[in-house]
């Protein structure tokens, strides 16, 4: 294990802490971030680790046989039964199994693993006789497991006996201090691999690989730094040509709704502010063009155009406002943000005040009254759906 994050130090803590143990394990964590890794790490600091181990990805066996693959069968079980064959269960016992995209058992499945987790117990395909088993069960996944239950494809008993002890292994873009350290490493064994010098990275170069997402996590990452070491003649690798090996349209780093395993949806301060930054955005806009539409139509007095144009300069002085918000927030990682200036057309300015929410029920009162209190009407004329327009009624209590 390569790395100095602490999310990545205190998921190798849990490991070791629960090796000892004859505890069940469940992991969980993005395609990619290494979960296969840490099986092994509880096995070898085990009483097991003289015992076999063995790693069984549950997705690439066939739902017709992945019974007779786990737990064994009887000759003449099934049709090509032609002898009796050992499970998994019974050939490793005393020692550790890995089960790998456990949420891709089969339902009938999972109830004969949970049988074995409660008492040790299982029968072969096509056999009523009772085998004893001792087994330490390490499993992993990376789907969500509760959207799973939630959707019928996995039992709620079985996940509670599995997730006795969670382990969760963070993706490359919450350890963005790891990366040019595995970088080094995969940069390295390659060299010796094919007997080439070592590719270096300059600091743009570093600072590019930190701003990228890493949907593939470390095997994308390696996966990269292969193809640049054997391509590559130039061995001071630059910005310019380590984006050349990066699929574009993943350096956007706009704070996203994030949902941790097993925790509700919780947001940092940042994430919410520049929400609400982005809502008020997109509402502004959404007037300025409610007020654009209204100042054209047939019979608005000029008292009105007056009162409109003052509108939309406030609106501008609001988006630069926000601007100016948005400059002073602190994030941890150079993001390329789209700026909130638009350009809009030039209006007079008048000095009588108006606030912007006297305005707006001005407007939706101007429209209902127009529409003889249909919403659908009034919303499609405002330029916005009629749910907001239900929202905004209520909210400022229009009648």
């Amino acid at each position: 294990m390569i790395g100095n994050s602490s999310l990545l130090n205190r998921a190798i803590y849990i490991a070791s802490q629960v090796a000892p143990t004859d505890l069940t394990v469940l992991i969980t964590g993005e395609s990619g971030v290494g979960k296969e890794v840490f099986p092994k790490i509880i096995h070898q600091m085990s009483s097991r680790k003289h015992g076999s181990y063995i790693a069984v990805n549950c997705g690439a066996i066939p739902e017709g046989t992945i019974d007779s693959e786990l737990f064994g069968h009887e000759k003449g079980s099934f049709t090509g039964a032609h002898e009796a064959r050992k499970g998994y269960f019974e050939v490793v016992n005393g020692g550790s199994i890995f089960l790998d995209e456990v949420a891709e058992l089969p339902l009938s499945t999972q109830v004969r693993l949970l049988r074995v987790l409660e008492s040790g117990e299982f029968m072969k395909v096509g056999s009523s006789k009772v085998i004893k088993t001792d087994v330490r069960i390490v499993a992993a996944s990376n789907i969500n497991i509760p959207e799973a239950i939630r959707s019928g494809k996995f039992r709620q008993d079985l996940y509670y006996r599995l997730n006795t002890v969670p382990v969760f292994i963070p993706s490359l873009r919450q350890r963005k201090e790891d990366i040019h350290l595995l970088f080094r490493k995969f940069a390295s064994d390659f060299a010796e691999r094919y007997r080439m010098p070592v590719i270096q990275l300059d600091e743009d170069a570093k600072r590019l690989l930190e701003e990228y997402r890493w949907p593939g996590n470390i095997r994308q990452l390696k996966n990269i730094t292969e193809q640049i070491s054997i391509i590559e003649e130039n061995r001071n690798i630059s910005a310019t040509t380590i984006r050349g090996y990066l699929p574009s349209g993943q350096f956007n780093e706009l704070p996203v709704l994030y949902k941790k395993e097993g925790e509700d949806k919780e947001f940092s301060e940042r994430d919410l502010l520049y929400k609400v930054l982005f809502d008020m955005k997109n509402d502004i806009h959404e007037l300025k063009k409610v007020v654009s539409g209204i100042t054209k139509e047939d019979g608005v007095t000029p008292e009105i155009q007056k009162r409109e144009s003052f509108l939309i300069d406030r609106l501008d002085s609001d988006l630069e406002g926000l601007n100016d918000i948005r400059d002073k927030v602190e994030i941890h990682h150079p993001s390329r943000i789209e700026s909130f200036d638009e350009s809009v057309h030039e209006s007079e300015v008048v000095d009588e005040p108006l606030s912007l929410q006297e305005k707006e029920i001005e407007m939706i009162r101007k429209a209902l009254k127009r529409h003889n209190g249909k919403r659908k009407n009034a919303a499609k004329e405002l330029g916005i759906s009629e749910r907001t327009l239900y929202r905004k009624i209520k909210e400022f209590h229009i009648e």
